[in-house]
């Protein structure tokens, strides 16, 4: 057989079994309604405004008695709620790019010391947001300059104390943006490993694979059609869920299209390998089930499917990073929300193509046709 016969043969089973997919019902509503679900109920918890009002990271940078007090008249009162995590700029503009503060205040070096003439406390607070949210911070400076106006007037009735905000040209992350990535990756789990592990024991239970392994078809052609067949499926599955995310939930899609398609079919590519080991080797579902389980919940829960994983302990952050599905989740957050290229997601890349040589070999050394 030569090779044009041999591609042909892949073009073959592709179609056959794309068709069987848009005719299945059942596979219809687990490709593609599910995933809508999770997307409405996810969607429906992180657009609203779960934060407090005024969330800042306050950076004090003075050593005066007037900075002190005040730094602590902030953190004291009801108006702003002060991340104490945050105790330096870099970690503060972090948690803004993270969304997880609304901006920064920072009290410069000699903020609070007194004027020479008059003796009054004097200096310029910087406040610091981002320009993707600059309504945030402009009411957020009024609010602030609303405070020192309450300073002045006990002072002196004059405004020495000021103001002065600064926007950062950063995109803001909303808690959206890292729940859209996640349940992004929970579709491509759906797609690569519980297709296969639902189909090849049914097929081996019905004799089909049996059938098929007594004609020229090979293992590596009945991989690749699965492939460029879960990959189609999961492209039309992840293109409705953009639609619905930007038409309902105001997604604001930063990055290249053609860029996120590409990395999507790669991640659908690298998560099949794990269905395609386990469906190959189980001989009925009571095999495939536990052991799908067993590789599925945790990369779910650890991978920041549901949650991200900047809230989970910084050694756990580094032990899941290694996760097949840490990457592909990473890297579509990367593409879609922050406007990164596939030439800036490497380290995500080269991940997800290690696993791909590692989960392959182990398909192909287990795969059963019966």
């Amino acid at each position: 057989m030569t090779i044009q016969q041999q591609l042909r043969t892949v073009v073959v089973f592709t179609k056959l079994s794309t068709r069987r997919f848009f005719r299945d019902k059942l596979a219809l509503f687990f490709g593609i309604i599910f995933p809508l679900i999770f997307l409405f109920v996810f969607g429906t918890i992180n657009s609203g405004s779960g934060a407090p009002k005024f969330n800042v990271a306050l950076i004090n940078q003075s050593d005066t008695t007037f900075a002190r007090s005040f730094a602590d008249q902030l953190q004291q009162g009801k108006v702003f709620k002060v991340d104490k995590e945050a105790t330096t700029y870099a970690e503060a503009k972090d948690k803004l790019g993270k969304s997880q503060v609304d901006g920064i205040i920072i009290l410069p070096a000699g903020f609070g010391a007194p004027d020479q003439a008059k003796g009054y406390p004097t200096g310029n607070i910087r406040l610091v947001y981002s320009q993707s949210s600059s309504g945030t911070g402009q009411t957020l400076q009024s609010v602030l300059s609303g405070t020192l106006n309450g300073v002045n007037t006990k002072l002196v009735g004059t405004p020495p104390l000021a103001v002065r905000g600064e926007a950062l040209n950063d995109h803001q992350l909303s808690p959206f943006d890292y729940t859209f990535s996640g349940l992004l990756g929970f579709s491509i789990i759906g797609i690569g490993i519980f297709g296969p592990i639902n189909v090849f024991p049914e097929l081996k239970k019905q004799g089909i694979l049996r059938r098929l392994h007594t004609t020229p078809i090979r293992v590596w052609q009945y991989f690749m059609a699965t492939m460029f067949s879960q990959a189609i499926t999961g492209v039309v599955s992840i293109a409705i869920q953009f639609l619905v995310a930007i038409a309902v939930f105001h997604l604001k899609v930063a990055g290249n299209y053609l860029e996120i398609i590409l990395f999507t079919v790669l991640s659908i590519f690298t998560i099949l390998g794990i269905g395609l080991a386990i469906g190959g080797w189980a001989k009925n579902e009571r095999q495939a089930a536990p052991l799908s389980n067993i590789i599925v919940f945790p990369m779910l829960f650890l991978s920041g499917t549901f949650f991200p994983r900047f809230e989970m302990p910084v050694w756990l952050q580094h032990v899941t990073t290694f996760l097949p599905l840490t990457p592909v989740i990473d890297g579509l957050r990367l593409l879609t929300t922050e406007g990164k290229h596939l030439v800036d997601i490497g380290p995500q890349l080269g991940l997800m193509l290690a696993w791909m040589v590692i989960i392959y070999a182990i398909a192909f050394r287990s795969f059963r046709w019966e």
